[in-house]
């Protein structure tokens, strides 16, 4: 009797694990409440429509900016570019990363006392295959190895007690899905999908990268002969005087690394405490900067509303290039501190001047003509670019910059840059997709 009863007891158990609500669709009960809250650094973008292009007529590029309605889902965007101090996190995370790396290969355990030290056991590279770095475990900076791994890899020479970087070798290395083309794929031969192994399907769709992502701090002297900015060249990005003006200097693949390393952190920080995972960082599409920009004032030309780039006390808003090349009128001589004039109506700083923005668009003059209507986008997967890269090498850039006259900082005006090309005056900013309609599902 004691036998069934326990027999009975287990399978009332097992029934109350299988959550069947009795009998009733009440949904998987495993799952937590989920509660949006706005990625540091960032504001939220409700969904919207608008008329993307020219508020009035512009008639020298009247193929190139055209006017469309568009839709755009809601999303997240850094309130302002990212600026050299948050650049250089990247820059020590990449360093210490392969660091670890060169400590791992030199050795891989080592008896201390007669206690296995496995410090360096888990960071390893075989041959190109990647593997987890376990950050869990400190490494001493001023160890004497990291001092030696950090010379041999990163100092070029020292000059007057002064280092010279061996920019080339910051590297970063990372892996990416390409969705569009296992969309393409799966749609048109489902069956090839389903026979591919792990490595067949790794090798077709899965893209790897390598980054040199050290920004380039010379361009101000290759940007502007016969001028002097040779100080620029030294401490612009190194010196905590520039701390929080816009990083510079970066090709639009330094900028996707970028994107990329700051999903891999957040996820992982995520994955470790359980919870739900985010949306990829990423660069905004054409669409979504232009939205953002506008603030909600839909025919406005600039980011602050009105014709005018001076307020009613003759003040400029924007740091650009006014009065025929007098740079220093409004402020600045060159790009400037983040947050130095006011935000847009959505929270935004600097959609106008200071830098120019790398999006993920590639530049077409006709674009506008084709794309769709609902979150228009004009970037290409890896499989469309094969054989063509050179023509998808330009990517539109919006915002204009501190070298620009009014025109190009106007929430319309389009205009390119070549993906492998860095410059003193384009930057970048970060969105993520907000997972919903809005904020007011949540509350």
């Amino acid at each position: 009797m004691k036998k069934i009863i326990f027999f009975s007891l287990i399978v009332l158990l097992l029934s109350n694990c299988g959550t069947s609500g009795n009998g009733e669709l009440i949904g998987a009960t495993d799952r937590v409440t989920w509660n949006p809250t706005d990625p540091y650094g960032m504001v939220f973008v409700p969904q919207g429509s608008f008329v993307m292009g020219p508020s009035e007529q512009d008639v020298p590029f009247a193929n190139v900016s055209t006017n469309k309605r568009a839709s755009v889902g809601a999303f997240y965007m850094d309130e302002t570019e990212i600026t050299n101090n948050e650049y250089r996190q990247f820059e020590r995370w990449v360093v210490d990363s392969m660091i670890r790396t060169e400590m791992n290969l030199f050795q891989t355990r080592r008896l201390r006392g007669g206690v296995v030290d496995t410090l360096y056991s888990n960071y390893v590279v075989d041959g190109d295959t990647l593997r987890k770095i376990d950050w869990t475990v400190r490494v001493n900076e001023n160890d004497e190895r990291y001092k030696f791994l950090y010379d041999s890899l990163f100092v070029k020479t020292y000059v007057d007690g002064n280092i010279v970087k061996e920019e080339d070798n910051f590297i970063y290395r990372y892996e990416s899905l390409d969705v569009r083309s296992l969309s393409k794929e799966n749609k048109f031969d489902e069956e090839l999908i389903d026979d591919m192994s792990g490595d067949l399907f790794r090798d077709k769709f899965v893209v790897e990268k390598t980054v040199k992502m050290y920004p380039s701090t010379l361009d101000f002297q290759s940007d502007y002969v016969y001028s002097n900015n040779e100080t620029d060249a030294k401490f612009r990005y190194e010196h905590e005087a520039y701390d929080d003006y816009p990083v510079v200097g970066i090709t639009w693949d330094q900028a996707n690394a970028f994107c990329h390393w700051r999903t891999h952190v957040m996820n992982e920080f995520l994955r470790k405490n359980k919870e739900p995972l985010l949306p990829d960082f990423r660069l905004p599409t054409e669409t979504e900067w232009e939205y953002a920009a506008r603030g909600g004032l839909g025919m406005s030309p600039y980011p602050w509303g009105g014709p005018y780039t001076r307020n009613q006390k003759g003040c400029f808003l924007a740091n650009f290039k006014p009065l025929r090349g007098n740079y220093t009128a409004d402020g600045g001589l060159k790009a400037i501190k983040v947050k130095q004039y006011n935000p847009n109506n959505y929270g935004l700083y600097d959609m106008a001047g200071n830098v120019a923005e790398w999006t993920s668009t590639v530049f077409e003059e006709v674009s506008t003509e084709y794309t769709h209507d609902m979150n228009s986008d004009n970037s290409r997967s890896i499989s469309e670019m094969k054989g063509q890269e050179d023509e998808y090498k330009r990517k539109v850039i919006r915002g204009g910059s501190w070298k620009d006259i009014s025109y190009f900082i106007r929430n319309s005006t389009r205009t390119y840059e070549y993906a492998d090309v860095s410059t003193s005056y384009i930057g970048f900013r970060c969105v993520m997709d907000f997972l919903g309609r809005d904020k007011k599902d949540f509350q």
